[in-house]
């Protein structure tokens, strides 16, 4: 008996060191509409995305729909958004500002990481169906929870095609 609560306990304070590991990568395969937290090259924590409402192809330009491209980081978060939390991409960065400025365009800003439009979280199950954001990554409400608690602010963020 003894050696059944041992291992309850070991068992216990394994998963509970799991699930405190800090995640220090994220992971955005925009082909595959999936977002990967990985902490030391493993995966944590995966979830379901909606992009841009055109997702195909690196961010041009302000009012493309595109959800940029790279190797970015999470910079701030916002907890008073017109959204369930955000987390902002430092979109844009010295290579897309100079391609823009050779384009004579705006390269646009304000990309995030975020939940459901305020108020509208509950459609969460019909809307992550469709890329509907103007670039931004969202989730349902209660993944935006979870991140936000597991990300940490200078998190490095890779958004691949």
């Amino acid at each position: 008996m003894k050696f059944v609560a041992a291992l309850f306990i070991l068992l216990l304070a394994s998963s509970s060191f799991a699930s405190e590991k800090a995640i220090d990568y994220v992971l955005v395969k925009k082909v595959e509409r999936t977002m990967q937290l990985l902490s030391g090259g493993k995966v944590i924590k995966e979830y379901d995305i909606a992009l841009g409402a055109n997702p195909v192809g690196h961010k041009q330009q302000e009012g493309d729909e595109r959800t940029p491209e790279g190797k970015y980081t999470l910079d701030y978060k916002k907890e008073n958004s017109s959204f369930f939390r955000a987390i902002h991409i430092s979109y844009p960065n010295e290579k897309d500002k100079e391609r823009a400025k050779a384009a004579n365009v705006d390269p646009g800003g304000l990309i995030m990481i975020h939940g459901q439009k305020n108020g509208f979280g509950w459609l969460a199950w019909v809307s992550q169906w469709f890329n509907w954001t103007n670039g931004c990554i969202a989730v349902t409400n209660s993944e935006m929870a979870e991140i936000w608690a597991l990300v940490k602010v200078g998190t490095p963020i890779e958004i691949q095609p």
